[in-house]
């Protein structure tokens, strides 16, 4: 997910109850609910790099402790320059339940990760395989709605908690946290629920005599009625629209075929490129087209592309469709030696 919502659930956790135990509760939690991606900062070194530590290490369960950790580390450093200063938090920091409360902030990262269809892999490194629900969008407006709200009732209406005395205006906004907490669940049961009519209707259909070797179905923001769904047979993949809303659908009726290319020297070449290889180790429809450069130029472009996010490519009338979502080109040349890669704007070489 984007950066907000893992930092509004992380708030919003906090506010739910956790506040109440220890001081900077909230902090924490907020704060350790969007470090994962800290392995952004890993990237720089290229785009191998950058799609090999991707939701690596940070997002795994055996990296939450020292993800919570550091957090923790920031946090009492920032006490000790307020205790400096004469100030100090509505209550005593303690210090054991702050890291197990880092712990969980970070799980809620890793488990709105695995909502959506990048996925996630939570076991390294023990296990490398990518895990992905499919039933959320990567900006879905509904949460970040009820995450907003689940903050901002207290302060706008003046609702509290039920705490009275002193404590009433230092915690505020438990329950409105828990029932924006409450909605986000509700929202996934509803999203898992068309999920699953979507996959079944996808395995169901009779794709011209294909023998089926995989199929998903991809999120659309707010409507859990409108899935992208994605077929692989033997020889093609199938890019389905449905939308569940109508009381029949036929899959092929409106189905775009792409018809899986031959491999070439360049194509196996490519696959045995650095970024190649990261690239389909990630893939769950990967799709690979090689395009002979034309004069000046001399070689092969290999364009790789994985079929669960050509949906969200959006083409304006009038131009030409830019690249696919992460999308990667390694060039070659006509020896089909690797001479660039590139994911995005940014290239390296081998």
């Amino acid at each position: 997910m984007e950066p907000i919502t893992h930092f509004l659930t992380g708030a919003c956790i906090g506010r739910a109850g956790l506040n109440r135990k220890t001081g900077y509760a909230t902090l924490m939690v907020t704060l350790a609910a969007e470090f994962p991606d800290v392995d952004i900062l890993w990237s720089f070194d290229g785009p191998v790099r950058a799609m090999a530590t991707h939701r690596g290490f940070t997002h795994s369960f055996i990296g939450a402790p020292v993800d919570s950790a550091i957090v923790l580390g920031c946090i009492y450093a920032f006490h000790r320059w307020r205790v400096n200063r004469g100030k100090s938090p509505p209550l005593a920091p303690r210090w054991g339940m702050l890291f197990l409360f880092g712990i969980l902030a970070v799980f809620s990262h890793i488990l709105l990760d695995f909502t959506n269809n990048y996925g996630v892999r939570p076991f390294l490194p023990f296990n490398w395989h990518w895990y992905s629900w499919d039933i959320v969008f990567i900006l879905e407006p509904v949460m970040l709605g009820a995450l907003l709200l689940g903050l901002l009732i207290p302060a706008v209406f003046g609702l509290v908690s039920g705490e009275i005395g002193a404590r009433r205006e230092t915690f505020r906004g438990r329950w409105s946290a828990v029932c924006a907490l409450i909605i986000v669940c509700a929202m996934w049961w509803v999203r898992d629920y068309h999920h699953r009519k979507a996959i079944t209707l996808l395995n169901s259909a009779d794709y011209q005599g294909e023998v089926v070797k995989r199929t998903a179905a991809m999120p659309f923001a707010v409507s859990p009625f409108s899935w992208a769904g994605l077929v692989e047979t033997e020889n093609y993949f199938a890019e389905v629209p449905i939308d569940l809303s109508t009381r029949t659908v036929d899959p092929l009726a409106h189905a775009k075929i792409f018809y899986k290319p031959a491999e070439t020297p360049a194509t196996l070449a490519a696959k045995r490129s650095p970024l190649g290889r990261v690239y389909l180790d990630w893939a769950r429809f990967p799709y690979i087209e090689n395009q002979h450069l034309p004069p000046p130029e001399q070689g092969y472009d290999v364009r790789f592309r994985d079929l669960r996010f050509n949906y969200i490519g959006v083409q304006i009338p009038g131009q030409p469709r830019g690249r696919p979502p992460l999308s990667a080109d390694v060039f070659l040349d006509e020896q089909s030696n690797v001479v660039l890669m590139r994911m995005g704007n940014r290239e390296e070489k081998p």
